[in-house]
């Protein structure tokens, strides 16, 4: 990658932070550097990179699947709706066979 270099002497910066008040030395900032004049800058600093952590890869009835930050999968159980014609029984039933489905889903996709 080819860098054009240039040093600006006696320059006045502006800083619009939203993590700290002044700059800290050695702190990286992620933004935006405007020229205002002469030798006036201003500085934004931008939203911070927001990433989901531990994405679901699979949104079932039952069962969701996520990824860790590792790269591990892991599933966390819906919370059913029992009735006289759903019981925890059945719940039982349902999410070992959505297992069994996304079992073979994630196998096939790993080959």
């Amino acid at each position: 990658m080819f860098l054009l270099c240039n040093t600006d002497l006696c320059m006045d910066v502006k800083t619009l932070l939203r993590t700290d008040r002044v700059t800290r030395i050695g702190k990286n900032y992620r933004g935006v550097l405007m020229r205002d004049g002469e030798d006036h800058y201003t500085f934004l600093e931008s939203h911070p990179a927001t990433q989901k952590r531990n994405p679901h890869i699979y949104m079932g009835k039952y069962i969701n699947v996520s990824r860790a930050d590792d790269g591990t999968l892991y599933p966390t159980f819906n919370r059913p709706r029992y009735s006289k014609n759903f019981t925890f029984q059945d719940f039982c039933r349902e999410a070992a066979e959505e297992l069994i489905v996304v079992t073979g889903l994630v196998k096939g996709s790993e080959e």
